[in-house]
Formats: C-alpha cells, structure tokens, sequence
C-alpha cells in the first residue's frame, strides 16, 4: 500500500473546521462577516446559554438574502458569491472571501439556514438543515427578507475540541469581543446583542465612530480621545487615541480595521504606542480606535484562515505613518489629565506626622504645593510599608541624593556606589507584603464610598470570571447592575485611594490580559497591586524617605530584584570606579 493517501471529505471538512471555528465567538465573527457583506443595515445576535457554557447561537440580519439553489450551495466547502477567480484575491473588498464558514461551521455543529431573497418577488424562503455537515433537510418556509443562521450543539461530534472551551463568562467575552470590533468598523450597520433574553449591547445606524465608542465603552472614555488623522497617496488613516492620561497596562485597547476588517498587528500597535513618544512610561499602552483604508492590492489578507492577520506590502511606509498621525494628533491638544472627582474616603486614617518642607527659594507657589503633594504622597506610601524587624540582606548604605527624582544614590561603608531604583525597590517591597497579606486572608480596607465601574459587556463578562482571582488579591467587586459592578474594597497595599480612576486601571489592567493561566493571574492581581502603590519613578523624595525605603528594601526576601525580574540595585565598588576614571 501506497503512504500517501487523500483524506476523505469528513476528515477534511474537520480539518477546515479546526482552523476556522476555534470557539463559538468564531462563528459569530463569520456569520457577522457574512451578513456584513450580504449589505445588511440591521444585524441581531441572540444567544442562548447555560451554566455549562453557550448552547445556542442565533444570528439574524436583513441582507439581500438567498434564493433556494444559493442557500444549498452554501454548505459546499469554499462556495463562495465574493470571488470568482484568482485575479479576485488581489483586491479583496468584502470581509468573508474564503468560501469555508457555513461548511467549517456545519462539519462541527448543528446548522439551520432560514433565508428569504430581497426584491427578487419571492413569496417563501428556503429552510436548510445541516448535520455535522450533511444536508438533512431542505424545504420552502414563510420568512422574512435576510437570513438567520441558527448554530446548536457546537462541537458536538469533536468531545475533545470541547473540552477546551472556557467558562461561559470567558466563551461571552471573546463573543462580545468579537461584536464590539465589528461594531467599531461598521458604523453603518446597528447590532444588537441579547443573552438568555436580556439586550447586552446595541449600537446604532451611522451614529459615527465616537458615538459608537461612548455607546460601547462610556462617555467618559470618549471625552479622553484625541481625533486621529493622517494621508499617503495610497493611505488614509483615521480614528481615537486616548490622552495618556487614560492608559493601561497591556496593548489590548489598541484596536484596529483595515478596510473595514478588524485585525491583529503588533507592528501597528508599537507605531501608535511609538507617537506617545515619553508621553507614556514604557510599560504603559494607549487606549486606539484606529481606521486604515489603504490600496487593496497592498493588502493580503489571505494568510490566515480565519483572516484575523494580515500582509502589508508596503509596511515600512505605513508604520512610520501611523506613529506620526498619532504624533501630531497629540501635540495639536491640551493633555493635562481631568481633575478627579471627590476622593474615595476610607475608613483606614494614616497615623504619624506628615512633612512640611519649606518652599525651594525663588520658586513660585505653584511648583511648592506640588511638590509638598508629591512628597506628602510619598511618605505616605512609605509608612503603609513599614515593618518592625527582620534581616538586612542588603549591605549597609547612606543615600546622598537622587538622579532625575527616579534613582536612589547612595554610598556604602567600603565606599561602594550604590544606584537604587526607587520604584522597582518599593514595588519588590509591597509585593511581599502583599503576598503576605493575600496568604493571611487579611489585605482589604473597605471603602466608604464605592467605586462603581460602569464596563462594555466584553469586559463585564471577564469581570465575572474574575471576581474570585480578585478577591484573593484584597479586591470586593459585587454586580451592581447591567454591566455595572462596585468595588467595596481595596488591597490595604492600595492605601487611600484617592483618584477612583486609579482603582479602573488597576482592574482593567487585570482583565487586559486573558491569555495567562489560573494561577498565572492570581499573581498578576499581586504584581499589578504592588505596581500600583509603590513610589513612582520621577518622585522627589527625602533624605529621611530615602533611607526608610532603603531600610525597608533591605529586609525583604530577595531585594535585589523586582517582582518582574528586573534590577532594584546597582552596585560600582571602588575598583570599579577607579578603573572607569583611570586612576592606578
């Protein structure tokens, strides 16, 4: 017997099904697609689920509809009405080209098509049933112009892709992800998104791309974005970037269509994140809705099966643009950060003196206020942290002074130069405590006054998911409505939240990122808190502060790095130093 064989079609309609249905938010994103390209206005998307995870998907939507023969043809693997040739993927204008979604979908799942053609005269539609890809049923039924495509028992005859799913929460959210990109793009047709009866999210006809953020993700995010623009002869760039006031923690935010599709690209994500330029501190991201109509035959979009990726031809001039629109979008508006609400009072009082220091000669009122906040902050993150006790595992150092207010200078007994950053010490510091307080069950303050996070329904369902991983971590979040929840209590490590935006990033920096593991998340929770508390880099600070943070340093477990691995101490000896000057 030969050893090379051909697949029979079962095998290799699995195949197809494999690469192109990972998940039910995939066959919502192609049904979308589908009916997107089929000139829909109006787009439902009702779906059915239970404890176990989505059951139901039904999707239904007023395009030009199918005549009997079309609807039929639709389950054959790569019909398809959007090309006719090879000539045709050199300019690819619709977003489903490939001719495999119906028959991947149906290969793994139990399909019914009811469609009904738009002004064609047609009194009846067509209903066509598809069980694990074979046609059962095919009869004329009384239906209204578009087409619906109900999608049951996913996975059905493959138990082992199943068992990959996530929770329900997790399966919504990438659903809804799915939705709230297409939404972006499309701003010339309305969704709607209903779960087990109840309307998670709607969007409007031609409402414009700002309306359709603020309706997505909150007024208040809307207000902190910057309108977006910029042109090559085969280039149009268009869109929102937020102030760098509004920031997180991950790319995640960054979303991007290029004509029309929504995909993923790091290379784009790095230019926009390259026009904050040091508007931004390295290890934050901008919040992007960002819309590149660029020459068709510059694109290919075929080098993923479920098109999530695409080729640029001509990378090396659109990157460049990208930063630079965003460049001078930000440089053409006033980016001081909104002043907060009331602060967030606590029940929990700081106890101890508080700094006074004497305004710097020749300084206006201004820069002394500052500056006494900056270090009335200070001190206060630092007496969060103290501790009585334990084994200095540092050698001994003074400080003398800072450099650029982010590191610490200071000198050893042996003369010994020592560079200390400050933020990496203090963040190596509350993360051991944290972790402490988390194993003790005993690190949450309870706020007076909550702070209510009004999320979009992507968020709100990882938000769910969540809740337990953030309890761990100090954090109460209760459901306090549609897509609404009240955090009733904080890390102690937090300490008086001042700035309820703070408490917004914190958790959308958790949720930003939903590719790690159970207990990989459990310690982003402590990584993110203890980042969030620490002195920050660019703090004036003390002598007195100084040293209490070196002190403080110096009794944690592993001082010489942070949470993240990277260095909190640099040491010159003074061989060292004489070899750098050349002295004998």
């Amino acid at each position: 017997m030969t050893k090379i064989r051909v697949l029979d079609p079962d095998t290799v309609n699995q195949i197809a099904a494999g690469e192109v249905v990972e998940r039910p938010a995939s066959v919502v994103k192609e049904l979308l697609e589908n009916a997107i390209d089929a000139g829909s206005t109006s787009i439902l998307i009702d779906v059915s689920s239970d404890m176990a995870g989505i059951t139901r998907i039904r999707v239904t939507d007023n395009g030009e509809g199918m005549t009997p023969e079309e609807a039929a043809l639709a389950f054959h693997p790569h019909a398809t009405s959007k090309i006719r040739d090879i000539a045709d993927l050199s300019a690819i204008r619709t977003l489903g080209f490939r001719g495999e979604a119906l028959a991947s979908i149906a290969a793994v799942a139990e399909v019914t098509l009811i469609t009904r053609p738009r002004e064609a005269g047609a009194l009846a539609g067509t209903r066509v049933v598809v069980r694990g890809g074979e046609v059962v049923e095919k009869s004329e039924v009384g239906a209204p112009e578009g087409t619906t495509v109900v999608v049951e028992r996913l996975f059905y005859n493959t138990p082992a892709r199943r068992k990959f799913l996530k929770s329900r929460n997790t399966e919504l959210a990438h659903l809804y992800g799915v939705v709230e990109n297409l939404a972006l793009a499309h701003g010339e047709v309305a969704f709607r998104v209903v779960h087990n009866g109840k309307e998670r999210m709607a969007t409007q006809r031609s409402g414009g791309l700002l309306n359709t953020i603020a309706g997505l993700h909150g007024a208040d995010l809307a207000r902190a974005l910057v309108p977006v623009e910029g042109r090559l002869p085969f280039l149009r760039i268009g869109g929102y970037v937020s102030r760098p006031s509004e920031s997180r923690g991950n790319p995640s935010q960054v979303v991007v269509t290029i004509n029309g599709r929504s995909i993923s690209s790091r290379q784009i994500a790095a230019a926009v994140r390259e026009g904050y330029g040091t508007l931004l501190p390295k290890d934050r991201y901008p919040v992007a809705f960002l819309d590149l109509s660029i020459d068709t035959g510059l694109v290919d979009v075929n080098v993923h099966p479920t098109k999530r990726e695409v080729r640029l031809s001509r990378e090396r001039e659109i990157l460049p643009a990208v930063a630079a629109a965003v460049e001078e979008a930000l440089a053409g508006h006033d980016l001081t950060r909104d002043v907060p609400a009331e602060p967030v009072q606590q029940q929990i009082v700081p106890q101890g003196p508080q700094p006074a220091p004497a305004p710097p000669v020749g300084e206006p009122e201004a820069s002394y206020t500052a500056g006494h906040r900056e270090l009335t902050l200070s001190d206060k993150q630092l007496r969060r942290t103290e501790t009585e006790g334990g084994e200095n595992l540092l050698p001994a150092m003074e400080p003398v002074g800072q450099v650029a207010a982010t590191y610490i200078v200071a000198e050893g007994t042996d003369g010994t130069l020592y560079l200390v950053d400050q933020h990496a010490a203090h963040e190596r510091v509350l993360y051991d405590q944290v972790v402490e307080q988390r194993d003790a069950g005993a690190g949450s303050q309870e706020l007076i006054m909550p702070v209510v996070l009004s999320l979009p329904p992507k968020e709100s369902a990882a938000l769910r998911d969540a809740i337990p991983l953030l309890a761990d971590g100090g954090f109460v979040v209760e459901e306090f409505g549609r897509d609404t929840f009240a955090v009733r209590a904080v890390p102690a490590a937090l300490g008086a939240v001042e700035d309820p935006g703070a408490v917004r990033e914190t958790i959308a920096d958790f949720l930003g990122d939903e590719s790690r593991t159970v207990p990989d998340r459990r310690e982003a929770v402590t990584c993110i808190v203890a980042c969030r508390g620490a002195v920050k880099a660019g703090a004036l600070l003390t002598h007195d502060q100084q040293k209490r943070l070196l002190a403080q340093l110096a009794r944690t477990k592993t001082p010489w790095t942070c949470p993240h691995g990277r260095p909190t101490v640099v040491a010159f000896d003074k061989r060292k130093l004489d070899g750098i000057f050349r002295r004998g």
